[in-house]
């Protein structure tokens, strides 16, 4: 009879750790568990054996694409229940309690897999969220992230002090006193996913690894520290098609004390949407030509025009663009229009490049837009002065260095590359005007590095090619239409020049179809003259 308990007994036992058994998962503190809900389901997440030391307890919650509800009842109300795909709910326990059930559903009869976890946290932690006084939830956890083209912004609620089980909390805005939740700071942190990585392995390995505050201050970069005095919110450069997971760290100074709100995660497109989906992503970046490049800008800042109806306008105008200069120097031998644009472009370039480096991130480029166009265009014109002089090698490496650059923005049409916000970045800056608060981190990867070499291995190759080639020949290239224009006052005046005799092409032309309308004379004997 016991040999036929034991088994018994032991299968109990695995049951309480197994992921998911009949609409029931076992969560153990600090250990994520993989659930899969499925339409018209309610699984219960429970949590037994809490320690008497925890005050309260945060369950959170990940999906990638669907949203999952996360609620205190079986039944989610408008209340006690949040709906995102980064969920959280956080419990402050009372005494003697050592369980907690709560409920996970899908809100869009789908099935939904995701991974959540358990952590715990004592009454001197902060309590994220306490203080929350915009969502339905009383003690409001969770970070909310929203996104279009050119930002991301994230909010969240403040925290208060922490307390113990059956305490009442502190008040949170009865004064600002160093005993108060108003010595709390907040540390913003940003974790960037592998790049060209949509998969949802990819993100809960993310999710995983920056969960937990160890994990977040290890893998994650702390971007700014708020105050209790600051407004709660943070915005960031979108990047769209690069998975970022963003987390806020609250910090009790003067305990050492920290807890951390539910992190969350943005591709700032849509898996469902075919306008911002994130596997067409449109890419509009310098243009073919420095006209293009400037009137979109320019009918960007001033008008409506759907976006695709701008783009083509803006290739039609860079054609022009580019036309008008080629027949400025073909025609007229303007030498100096030609030095001029190209010079802008890798200044342009050189420019963009600067700023994009962490020197773009400094407060005084931040804080002021005088700031940072005056640096950007000091840059952007110092570079055609050295063109006056040389020319020939101004155009030269300007053809390679921003030809290698073309060639990465070719390739980041189908392998992600964070190089082409060197210049997306400025262009962004010159449509928004908020866009200077925005942190502009990129994740910079192995993809990078290789793109880095292509484009300096090219451009290198490039130039040497180019100004080997060009080693014999004039500076600068003639215009065609003023030598023929000497040839003609030449061969009119150089009698002795064969081709002062040769007749005019009107006269070619005539005497040709003349030759081809003639009839041929018969075939016969002649009679040679006699001289």
């Amino acid at each position: 009879m016991s040999r036929t308990l034991c088994p018994l007994l032991l299968l109990l036992l695995l049951g309480e750790v197994q992921a998911q058994v009949e609409n029931r998962v076992i969560f153990l503190p600090g250990t994520f568990q993989n659930v899969s809900v499925s339409k018209n389901e309610t699984v219960q997440a429970v949590v037994s054996r809490i320690p008497a030391e925890v005050a309260f307890i945060t369950l959170q919650f990940h999906t990638q694409r669907h949203n999952a509800t996360l609620s205190y009842t079986r039944m989610p109300g408008p209340g006690p229940s949040l709906t995102a795909v980064d969920s959280g709910l956080l419990s402050a326990l009372v005494p003697d309690q050592v369980s907690l059930t709560l409920f996970l559903s899908s809100p869009d009869n789908n099935t939904v897999a995701g991974t959540g976890v358990i952590l715990p946290y004592s009454s001197l932690d902060p309590v994220p969220g306490a203080c929350n006084m915009e969502s339905s939830l009383d003690i409001d956890p969770n970070v909310y992230i929203h996104y279009n083209l050119y930002e991301t912004t994230i909010r969240f609620a403040p925290a208060n002090l922490g307390y113990e089980r059956g305490e009442t909390p502190p008040v949170c805005d009865e004064s600002t006193g160093t005993n108060t939740r108003w010595r709390l700071q907040y540390d913003v942190y940003q974790y960037f996913l592998p790049e060209n990585d949509l998969s949802e392995r990819s993100l809960f390995s993310g999710i995983q690894a920056v969960a937990d505050i160890q994990g977040m201050m290890v893998n994650g970069k702390r971007v700014m520290t708020l105050t209790s005095s600051e407004k709660s919110m943070a915005v960031f450069n979108s990047i769209p098609g690069q998975g970022v997971i963003y987390s806020v760290i609250v910090r009790d100074p003067l305990l050492n004390t920290s807890a951390s709100y539910v992190p969350v995660h943005t591709y700032a497109c849509s898996f469902a949407s075919t306008l911002d989906g994130c596997q067409t992503l449109e890419l509009f970046c310098m243009g073919f030509s420095f006209a293009a490049f400037f009137f979109f800008v320019l009918i960007t800042r001033t008008t409506k025009l759907d976006y695709d109806i701008r783009l083509t306008v803006s290739a039609v105008i860079g054609v022009v663009g580019g036309v008008l200069l080629v027949m400025s120097w073909w025609r007229f031998g303007s030498v100096m229009a030609c030095i001029v644009v190209v010079g802008l472009m890798l200044g342009f370039l050189i420019a963009s490049t600067v700023l994009f480096t962490p020197l773009g991130d400094i407060d005084v480029f931040r804080n002021s837009d005088a700031v940072f166009w005056v640096t950007f265009c000091c840059i952007m014109v110092i570079v055609p002065l050295f063109f006056l002089r040389w020319p020939r090698e101004g155009n030269i490496v300007t053809c390679g260095v921003v030809g290698a650059y073309a060639v990465i923005l070719a390739v980041n049409a189908y392998i992600y590359t964070s190089l082409s916000y060197i210049t997306l970045n400025i262009l962004k800056r010159f449509l928004n005007s908020n866009f200077s608060a925005m942190f502009t981190d990129v994740p910079f990867q192995e993809i990078d590095y290789v793109m880095i070499t292509v484009w300096v291995v090219l451009g290198v190759c490039g130039i040497v090619l180019q100004l080997h080639r060009e080693r014999s020949r004039p500076f600068f290239p003639p215009s065609p239409y003023l030598m023929w224009l000497q040839e003609r006052e030449r061969r009119k005046t150089n009698v002795l020049d064969p081709s002062h005799h040769f007749p005019p092409l009107p006269n070619r032309l005539l005497a040709r179809v003349r030759q081809l309308t003639r009839k041929s004379e018969p075939v016969g004997e002649h009679t040679p003259l006699l001289l």
